[in-house]
C-alpha cells in the first residue's frame, strides 16, 4: 500500500513523510518499553532507518523539482514583463474580469489615473476611470459598458474598437478582444501619424474643392455669390457683375451685404421696395429659399432666388429674365384681348349650359320617377308574397281534396285540368317574385350555404317525375355526393325550371337527363334533352325576361323560368353555360363549387313514399289566422285520416288544448299570425304548458335562411308555401316517428320542398 501520493507537490510529500517517520519512531519507543527482545528492536530499526533513508531520497529530488519549477516561472515572468516592456503598443490581460498583467505604455498613457491601474481592477471599473480622466479629450462614439458586450461576443470575436483623444493632439486605437473564455485583451494603439496625415490631406482635398467651385462659379451661366452667416461676401463669379452691374471693388472678400445694397440704391440699381423684401428675408428666412422677381435700374429684369446654407450662411443666385418677361407681358397683353372675346363666349355658353341643366333636371326627375315605379314594385311583390301565397296554398290543398274525391268520376278529368291550370299559374307567380327579389338592391336576397346537391336534385326528380310521365318524357337522374356553396332556395328553383323546361320541350317518346360530373375542385350540374334543340341566334337571348325560342311552339308559359336561371347565377357566382343542336337537343349545365362529400345513402324517395303509404292515424294540431287555409288543410289532413284540431293564435291553440285535453303528436303552424304572434312563439308556448318536446312543423312563404336557421335552433322543421302534399305527409310521419323514437337517423338539415327532401 502507497501512503505517499506521487502526484501531490512535494511540500505535501515531505510533509506526510515527516509525519510517517514521527509515527514509525514512537513505534520503535512503544516496543522498546514493552520488553520486546533486543533482537527485534534492532532488527525494526535497521528496517526504519532504509525506509527513512529511501524517503529522504525522495524529498531531496522532489525539492530539486520544486525548486526547478520555480526558477522556470520566475523566468517566464521575467520574459512576459521584457516583452511587455518593449511592446509599441499599450497592452492589458484581465482575467475573469479583472485586470492580471499590464505594461507600462498601458498604465501611463491617461497619467492622472496611472496609480488607480492596479492588479484586480476590473474591466468596468478601467473605463470608469478612462472617462473621469483629465486627459481623455474625446472619442469617436461613446464608451458603454465593455462587460456586457462581451457577453454578447463569441470566442475570438472584436466586442469593442473606438478611437480616443488625449491631451497634447495625441491619438490611440482601443481595441477589446476576448482571446479565450477567461481572458480579455486590451490594446491601445497609437495612431496619431495616421490622424494628422488624414486631417492634412482633407485641408488640401477642400482647397483643392474650393478651387474646383470657384472655377465651376466663373463659368456658370447664372450669378452667383454666397455670403457666410454675419452677412459678409464669400465668393462671387463673372456673371453675378454684370448682370448686377456692381464694379470688382464693391464684390471684395469679407464686403457686408449692407455695404452692396447700400452701393446699389445709391446708383438706382435696385428698388426701394426689393430692398424692404431683401430685409424682411433676412428677419424672416423661408426654410425652402426665397425667390422674387426684381426690376433692375439698367432696363434689365432679373430673378433673386436666395438659399440657405448649412452652416448658416445664404447663396444668391441671378438670373437675366428680360426677355421672357417682354415676352410675358406681350403674352399678358393678348391674353386680356383674347379674355374679353372669351367673356362674351362664356356668356352664351352660360345661357346654352343653363338650358342643358334644366333638360337635364327634368331627365333625372324622369329617371327617379321610373326608379321609385320599379322599387315600389318590387317593394309591393317582396311584401305581398305572403298574401298571395295564401290563396294560392289553399286552393292547392282544396283541389287535392277534390282531385281524390272527384276520382273515377266524370268530374275527375275536369278537375286534372283545373289541378294542371293551377300549377301553371304556381309556376308564374313563383317566377314574379323570385325575378323581383333577384332584381332588388337586397343584399340578402341569396344566402350562400352548404348545400347537399344529391339530395336537391333527387328533390327535383321526384316533384317533377309526375309532369314527364304525363307527357310520356322518361326523367332519369344520376346520384350525387357532393355538398356545394350556394342557395339552397334559388339553387333548387333554377335546376327545377331547366328540368320543367327540358321536358316541355321534349317530345313524347323523348328522354331527359339529370346529373352531375367533377371538374377538379367544382361541379358542374347538367341536364340533358332530346328536344327541339334552339337555335345559335336565339342562344343568349332565351335568358331575358318573356323570350323563348323561334322553333318553341307547342308549350305554354311566359319565358321567365331562364331569366331566374340567368340572375339565379350571376347572384351567386355560378357559371351557366348552354349547348344545343336544333333538332337534337340541348346541355344546360350549371358550374359551382364543392365544398365536401356526404356518406352514401339509400334512395330517400323510397323511403318517403312508403312513409307515406303508412296510416296516418294522428292528432294534429293547425295554427293558421286565414280561415280559407285553415279549412282547406283541415280537409286535406282528415281525408287522410288524421283528428285535426284547428286554432288562428297561440292563446287560441292553448284554448283549444285545454278544452280538449288532447296532446297532439304533431304542429303545423304558420308564421305570419295576428300582430306579432308567430309560428315559433305557438310552438314554444305549447311545449311549455304541455311539458313535452312536440313535434312542429313550420309552414310559411318567408324563405330567408335567417328563420330557417332560427326554427333549427328550436328544433322546428320547415316548409314553404304553397305546401307540396307529395312531401307535408312524409315530412308528418317523419317528425312524429323521430319524436317517438322509431327512427334513428340524425335529423336532417332542412326539410323546405324548395330545398331538400326529409
Amino acid at each position: 500500500m502507497n501512503l505517499i501520493d506521487p502526484d501531490q507537490p512535494p511540500e505535501i510529500r515531505m510533509m506526510r513523510q515527516e509525519r510517517i517517520i514521527a509515527a514509525l519512531m514512537r513505534r520503535a519507543e512503544r516496543q522498546t518499553e514493552m520488553n520486546v527482545s533486543a533482537y527485534s528492536a534492532f532488527q525494526s530499526a535497521i528496517d526504519l532507518q532504509a525506509q527513512v533513508a529511501a524517503k529522504t531520497r525522495d524529498l531531496e529530488e522532489a525539492a530539486t523539482e520544486l525548486e526547478t519549477a520555480r526558477g522556470d516561472r520566475e523566468r517566464t515572468q521575467r520574459n512576459l514583463q521584457d516583452a511587455l516592456s518593449v511592446m509599441q503598443e499599450g497592452f492589458a490581460l484581465f482575467t475573469e474580469g479583472h485586470l492580471n498583467v499590464c505594461n507600462h505604455l498601458f498604465r501611463t498613457v491617461l497619467p492622472d489615473i496611472a496609480d488607480e491601474i492596479v492588479s484586480g481592477l476590473t474591466l468596468d471599473g478601467y473605463f470608469e476611470l478612462m472617462v473621469r480622466s483629465r486627459h481623455l479629450v474625446s472619442t469617436d462614439h461613446k464608451i458603454h459598458h465593455p462587460a456586457a458586450q462581451l457577453k454578447k461576443t463569441e470566442d475570438g470575436a472584436m466586442a469593442m474598437s473606438l478611437m480616443i483623444e488625449v491631451t497634447g493632439d495625441i491619438w490611440y486605437q482601443l481595441r477589446l478582444q476576448r482571446t479565450s473564455p477567461e481572458n480579455v485583451v486590451l490594446l491601445l494603439t497609437e495612431i496619431t501619424p495616421l490622424v494628422r496625415q488624414n486631417r492634412s490631406e482633407k485641408k488640401t482635398l477642400i482647397a483643392q474643392q474650393a478651387d474646383y467651385l470657384q472655377a465651376v462659379f466663373e463659368t456658370m451661366t447664372s450669378g452667383v455669390c454666397t455670403f457666410c452667416s454675419d452677412g459678409r461676401l464669400m465668393m462671387q463669379n463673372r456673371q453675378f457683375r454684370r448682370l448686377l452691374g456692381v464694379p470688382l471693388s464693391e464684390l471684395q472678400r469679407g464686403t457686408t451685404l449692407d455695404r452692396l445694397l447700400a452701393f446699389m440704391q445709391a446708383n438706382e440699381l435696385v428698388r426701394d421696395e426689393a430692398l424692404l423684401e431683401i430685409a424682411h428675408w433676412q428677419q424672416n428666412p423661408a426654410p425652402n429659399g426665397w425667390l422674387r422677381r426684381v426690376r433692375h435700374g439698367r432696363g434689365r429684369v432679373l430673378d433673386v432666388q436666395v438659399n440657405a446654407l448649412p452652416d448658416g450662411g445664404f447663396l444668391v443666385e441671378l438670373k437675366d429674365v428680360t426677355l421672357e418677361s417682354r415676352a410675358t407681358e406681350m403674352l399678358e397683353n393678348r391674353v386680356l384681348e383674347r379674355t374679353a372675346e372669351l367673356t362674351h363666349a362664356n356668356a352664351r355658353l352660360t345661357e346654352q349650359f343653363e338650358e342643358k341643366a334644366r333638360v337635364e333636371e327634368e331627365l333625372r326627375l324622369a329617371k327617379e320617377r321610373a326608379e321609385a315605379a320599379v322599387s315600389s314594385k318590387t317593394r309591393f311583390l317582396a311584401a305581398a308574397s305572403h298574401d298571395l301565397l295564401q290563396p294560392i296554398n289553399a286552393a292547392k290543398l282544396l283541389i287535392s281534396t277534390l282531385q281524390e274525391a272527384a276520382q273515377d268520376s266524370h268530374l275527375s278529368p275536369m278537375v286534372d285540368r283545373l289541378q294542371r291550370a293551377f300549377t301553371s299559374t304556381e309556376q308564374l307567380l313563383h317566377a314574379l317574385l323570385d325575378i323581383s327579389r333577384l332584381s332588388s338592391a337586397d343584399p340578402d336576397a341569396v344566402t350562400a350555404t352548404e348545400v347537399d346537391l344529391g339530395a336537391l336534385m333527387e328533390g327535383v326528380f321526384a316533384d317533377q317525375l309526375p309532369l314527364s310521365e304525363f307527357r310520356d318524357v322518361r326523367l332519369d337522374v344520376v346520384p350525387c355526393r357532393c355538398v356545394v356553396r350556394s342557395d339552397p332556395v334559388y339553387l333548387q328553383r333554377s335546376i327545377q325550371n331547366l328540368v320543367v323546361n327540358a321536358i316541355q320541350y321534349t317530345a313524347p317518346g323523348g328522354r331527359v337527363l339529370l346529373g352531375a360530373r367533377r371538374r377538379g375542385p367544382d361541379v358542374v350540374v347538367e341536364v340533358w334533352d332530346t328536344g327541339i334543340g334552339i337555335e345559335t341566334a336565339d342562344q343568349q337571348r332565351i335568358f331575358e325576361e318573356f323570350a323563348r325560342a323561334g322553333n318553341a311552339e307547342f308549350v305554354t308559359g311566359m319565358g321567365l323560368g331562364l331569366s331566374v336561371v340567368d340572375r339565379t347565377c350571376r347572384h351567386l357566382g355560378h357559371a351557366l353555360r348552354l349547348r344545343s343542336v336544333p333538332g337534337a337537343g340541348s346541355v344546360f349545365s350549371i358550374e359551382m363549387e364543392v365544398v365536401g362529400d356526404r356518406p352514401p345513402r339509400a334512395d330517400p324517395s323510397a323511403g318517403v313514399q312508403g312513409m307515406g303509404d303508412t296510416p296516418f292515424d294522428h292528432d294534429v294540431l293547425v295554427i293558421e289566422n286565414d280561415a280559407e287555409v285553415l279549412f282547406a288543410t283541415r280537409q286535406r289532413l282528415e281525408r287522410w285520416g288524421a283528428r285535426v284540431f284547428g286554432a288562428p293564435s297561440t292563446s287560441g291553440a292553448r284554448r283549444v288544448l285545454q278544452e280538449t285535453g288532447v296532446t297532439p303528436d304533431i304542429v303545423l303552424a304558420d308564421y305570419h299570425l295576428d300582430g306579432t304572434d308567430t309560428g315559433l312563439e305557438a310552438v314554444a308556448a305549447l311545449r311549455d304548458w304541455s311539458g313535452n318536446h312536440l313535434p312542429a312543423i313550420l309552414i310559411t312563404a318567408d324563405r330567408s335562411e335567417i328563420l330557417r336557421r332560427m326554427a333549427a335552433r328550436d328544433d322546428i322543421s320547415v316548409i314553404s308555401k304553397p305546401v307540396k302534399l307529395s312531401r307535408l305527409r312524409p315530412l308528418i310521419d317523419w317528425a312524429i316517428q323521430c319524436h317517438t323514437g322509431a327512427l334513428t337517423d340524425a335529423r336532417p338539415r332542412s326539410t323546405d320542398t324548395d330545398k331538400s327532401r326529409p
